[in-house]
């Protein structure tokens, strides 16, 4: 079974049928489109020349006048008027069936472990909140890059010590996606966590994957 050191002190025992996988490049590939995707509003609109108002009359005679005909002063031609193939509003998801997102996890999970750019952490001692005291814990991690912490639900006060550092991200184990993971230069977790995600990554509870 792999292990990943604990800041403070300890070893971290990793499941290797979740943290011990072969990397699978387009499968955490389409799972991070997916999820980014997931994430866009969608809201861009535009009007065309039927729904920007005004521009009922025709601004001049078809003939004589010398100029080029016009019906409508809303003409995609004229300033003011309607946007021709403009963005209108629609949604960028796209289906990821439920074990290919767990298989992208492992993956993702898999590669910090691999890296070493995996550590523990023991939540325990962030009860009572310390921005000074979490700088001193992540001081002798030698790996580099943004961090993403994970905790467990019940560790929310562990949180308060870690966000206002710079380059950390701190987030529950169960809205962790495969785009976070695939993102940070390294993970730190709780032991909770570590068992949330595992849970995730094999499907051994009702609630899925971020999408």
């Amino acid at each position: 079974m792999a292990d990943a050191p604990i800041l403070g002190g300890g070893t971290l025992q990793l499941d290797d049928a979740v943290f011990g996988v072969e990397f699978n490049g387009p499968l955490v590939h389409q799972n991070v489109r997916h999820e980014l995707n997931a994430r866009r509003q969608g809201t861009s609109s535009t009007k065309t020349r039927g729904q920007v108002r005004g521009g009922g009359a025709k601004p001049w005679r078809q003939k004589g006048t010398g100029r080029a005909r016009a019906g409508s002063s809303r003409s995609p031609i004229w300033t003011g008027g309607g946007t021709i193939f403009g963005p209108q509003p629609r949604h960028f998801t796209f289906k990821v069936n439920r074990k290919e997102k767990r298989a992208a996890l492992r993956s993702a999970l898999s590669l910090h472990a691999l890296r070493g750019s995996l550590a523990g952490l023991d939540a325990a001692a962030f009860e009572t909140p310390s921005t000074k005291a979490a700088m001193g814990t992540l001081k002798d991690w030698s790996a580099t890059g943004s961090t993403l912490l994970v905790l467990a639900e019940n560790e929310a006060r562990t949180a308060l010590s870690f966000r206002n550092i710079p380059k950390i991200n701190v987030l529950p184990a169960g809205a962790v996606g495969v785009a976070d993971l695939v993102g940070a230069g390294r993970l730190l977790v709780s032991a909770a966590a570590v068992d949330e995600l595992v849970a995730r990554a094999s499907g051994a509870t009702a609630s899925e994957e971020v999408s």
